[in-house]
């Protein structure tokens, strides 16, 4: 390793959110309860100041690598860094009240909600921004040990803690593969970088077996971390059981942390191996379709339900990843694995608000997250159901929402390789998923209300909730912008 290559510029974003978080924990020490609010203020002008950094690399469009390449500032990852700091941002927003109600910002240490979610943060930019081994499992441990945390935040709610076991066991089991895959693809290859493995690999001197044996574990750990079918069981149990406002920072941005990892080990350091990984891809994704969907069917809370339908959603992710066949045309390479990008961002963005309306109409003492309270919504708050409906059909992928255009991109990249029947299957499954998300829509417009107290929401969540749904309609009927800089970022970062 050279002690010279310290070239900081790539990691600016990360030095700062570090030292902003770290002052935040300080600051807050010394805040009494009732002030929790300026904790709440600074978490989100730390998220701001980073995204700044960060958006300033992106307007560049540079690749720039450093510390002997385990780090890469490339357009794909600010890109999923910028909407990485606007999933968390919009979470702290929704949460404010939720958190507040059930004692979780109270007590000498009540700023630790924001804390963790903010170190939490910071190990998803550096698993966005890893080139090497050692830098993605550093990001990924940052990000997990974080969340374990989260989880169990409310120490005195057993659903809480019987989810933070099951997340914490199954998480350092799922580790564990990731680990040992690692392990054994560095004994094979004898290096940690992504870009030196890729070309060791193709020059075709390593025993292929040992490789193949790497890889399954490789893409185990992954599948995991997705909540990808078989490796799927930790997800319904940790989002049902975990507080809401934790269950949306498990939904969404880790989610888009993952699919840069998956970019970074099999696209830039495992593509000589493609063939091989490619089918194991293929499998998880119809298991993953035929499971969520098929089980979403028989939940009536609303979280468990969602659960599942991520399940399936991540299904259609990892059939964009299978779509790209690097070598063949260098454009459908680029455009699949867009697609699947593409996917993952608008998946993230119908999620933060589909969460945020359930904190909406959860009130001190009450989780509404069971089928049965969204009874008669339409009744009780007209603009909640209508905002609902749009984000159920977006999941749906119904058209004019942008869930539409992401499964279409998807079934473009999937039916340009020849996989007609796959396709096929793809879009049934999609139907058979529309049938939960329409009952949802059934129940809140046409049954009698059971609950009646009175939603009252603050405005600033209002106006977030408001934006967020106008954002899920608009990146659908004009997906261009969107759609055009997923393109030309990851067509920048596999040029590079």
């Amino acid at each position: 390793m050279n002690p010279t290559d310290t070239n900081l510029a790539p990691i600016y974003a990360e030095i700062f959110l570090l030292i902003a978080t770290s002052a935040i924990l300080l600051i807050d020490v010394y805040l009494p309860a009732a002030k929790r609010n300026i904790t709440y203020m600074l978490s989100l002008l730390a998220l701001a100041g980073t995204a700044f950094i960060t958006y300033g690399d992106f307007a560049a469009g540079t690749t720039t690598y450093a510390f002997n390449n385990m780090v890469v500032s490339d357009p794909m990852g600010n890109l999923l860094k910028l909407f990485t700091y606007l999933s968390v941002g919009v979470t702290l927003v929704y949460a404010r009240q939720y958190t507040t109600d059930r004692g979780m910002l109270s007590g000498n240490l009540g700023g630790e909600f924001y804390g963790l979610a903010l170190f939490a943060t910071l190990g998803q930019m550096v698993m966005i921004s890893a080139s090497s081994f050692l830098s993605i499992y550093l990001g990924l441990e940052l990000m997990s040990l974080s969340l374990y945390a989260l989880v169990a935040l409310r120490r005195d709610n057993t659903n809480a803690t019987e989810a933070s076991m099951k997340y914490f066991v199954l998480g350092a089991l799922a580790s564990g593969f990731l680990l040992y895959g690692m392990s054994m693809l560095y004994g094979a290859t004898g290096t940690l970088d992504l870009g030196t493995m890729s070309a060791k690999i193709a020059a075709g001197t390593i025993n292929n077996t040992i490789l193949v044996f790497g890889l399954v574990f490789v893409v185990a750990g992954l599948a995991f971390k997705l909540g990808a079918v078989p490796f799927h069981m930790w997800v319904p149990d940790v989002y049902q059981g975990s507080p809401t406002a934790v269950t949306l920072l498990l939904g969404g941005a880790p989610k888009l942390a993952t699919f840069a990892i998956v970019v970074r080990l099999l696209v830039e350091g495992l593509i000589p191996l493609a063939f091989d990984w490619q089918q194991m891809l293929l499998i998880l994704a119809v298991m993953s379709l035929v499971i969520g969907n098929l089980t979403a069917i028989a939940q009536t809370n609303l979280k468990r339900m969602l659960a599942y339908s991520t399940i399936a959603q991540m299904g259609f992710v990892l059939l964009g990843m299978m779509a790209g066949v690097v070598g063949t045309d260098q454009s459908n390479a680029s455009a699949a694995y867009s697609s699947a990008m593409y996917y993952s961002i608008t998946y993230v963005l119908t999620t933060l608000a589909t969460f945020g309306l359930i904190m909406v109409l959860a009130r001190a003492g009450h989780e509404a997250e069971e089928l049965a309270d969204f009874k008669g919504l339409g009744k009780r708050s007209g603009w909640y159901a209508l905002l609902m409906t749009v984000l159920l059909f977006s999941l749906a992928g119904v058209p004019p929402m942008m869930g539409f255009m992401a499964k279409l991109t998807v079934l473009q990249s999937v039916l340009k390789t020849g996989h007609l029947w796959l396709t096929v299957f793809a879009v049934m499954a999609s139907l058979v998923g529309a049938f939960y998300y329409l009952r949802v829509v059934k129940v809140m417009w046409f049954d009698e209300p059971s609950d009646t107290a009175p939603i009252r929401v603050a405005g600033d969540k209002n106006i977030v909730l408001g934006l967020n749904g106008l954002m899920v309609v608009v990146l659908g009927v004009v997906p261009g912008p969107l759609l055009n800089a997923c393109m030309h970022a990851m067509s920048k970062t596999l040029a590079s």
